[in-house]
């Protein structure tokens, strides 16, 4: 029989918010590697980040030059073991940093690679908090159209930042502008509006400095051919032949994660299996909301092998 639709899987991994303190500790146990990744991590950041993951406190783990850096050791963790175990996925997709995490998964670039684009990116990113004060808000129940003319009579920085699912999308900018916004949202009926607690106005101009600083790391990295597809967060669709991949994660700094998009465009490559892999499970939950009747399953300690080798049995009966 030849290959039905819906046979394929995706390996999708998670950007910031699928942190919490212990995050690493079951494959910190039993998987050597982990210890060896954690301390290369530790190397350049000048401080033990071991001990920030399985220990806290969480206001240190949750700061941006921690967190970052937390979320793709763990990812880069789970999927070496994966990978030691014979499990590649046909397509990968990643939330912001995840998509970082999806390249080293695909053999493009590194573990020490991404590290360092990791640690300049998130560095980066913190000092455009501190320089230039901004915040984000979830927007529940409310059609793209009628946020962008919202946005637009606000006089000020604010934009839609991530469109995570198909009922929230959130929006990015300035402090006063998403206040405002969050005011109209209301009055113009949207069901829900909330300001996020984050540390900045992520996927905005107001990351003025980061997309330079992250162009020089970049400029000095060889990206080698992909071992399977990957899904850009800018554009919705996998990485253009010949396209730089450097200009992907560049652009990524200011501009939305098509998150909805990229699932849909997945779906219709037919992936009908999706792994988180990685800390939380932040992308089943969009993911439920954007494919109804996918498979979910994530893949964050070593004891949940069992589960995803299943899958991929399942797999491997629908293609015979």
């Amino acid at each position: 029989m030849g290959e039905d639709i819906g046979s394929k899987l995706a390996f999708v991994f998670p950007g910031q918010a699928s942190q919490y303190v212990g995050m690493g500790s079951e494959f910190l146990m039993e998987y050597p590697p982990a210890e060896e990744m954690f301390a290369a991590a530790s190397s350049i950041l000048g401080r033990d980040l071991k001990e920030i993951c399985l220990k806290g406190p969480e206001e240190v783990l949750v700061q941006t030059d921690f967190t970052q850096p937390a979320i793709f050791v763990h990812s880069c963790i789970a999927d070496r073991y994966l990978s030691e175990a014979g499990l590649r996925p046909d397509f990968a997709a990643g939330h912001s940093l995840g998509e970082i995490s999806a390249l080293v998964s695909s053999e493009s670039i590194s573990f020490e690679e991404g590290l360092r684009i990791v640690v300049e990116r998130s560095r980066a990113m913190r000092d455009d908090c501190d320089n230039n004060p901004g915040t984000m808000a979830a927007v529940v129940g409310m059609d793209i159209d009628k946020i962008n003319e919202i946005c637009d009579s606000i006089d000020g920085i604010v934009q839609p930042a991530n469109f995570n699912s198909p009922s929230q999308i959130v929006v990015s900018g300035e402090v006063r502008a998403v206040d405002e916004f969050i005011k109209k949202a209301k009055d113009y009926g949207a069901k829900r509006v909330v300001k996020i607690a984050v540390g900045g106005a992520y996927h905005s101009p107001l990351m003025s400095s980061t997309p330079k600083r992250l162009d020089k790391v970049l400029s000095e990295i060889d990206f080698k051919t992909l071992q399977f597809p990957i899904v850009a967060n800018v554009t919705g669709e996998f990485y253009a032949d010949g396209h730089p991949i450097s200009d992907y994660l560049i652009r990524q700094i200011q501009s939305p994660v098509l998150w909805k998009q990229s699932i849909e465009y997945l779906s219709a490559q037919g992936v009908s299996t999706f792994i988180e892999v990685g800390p939380g499970n932040v992308l089943q939950g969009l993911i439920k909301r954007i494919i109804k009747g996918a498979k979910l399953a994530s893949f964050e300690k070593p004891e949940k092998l069992k589960t995803i080798r299943e899958l991929f049995s399942e797999k491997a009966d629908i293609k015979s």
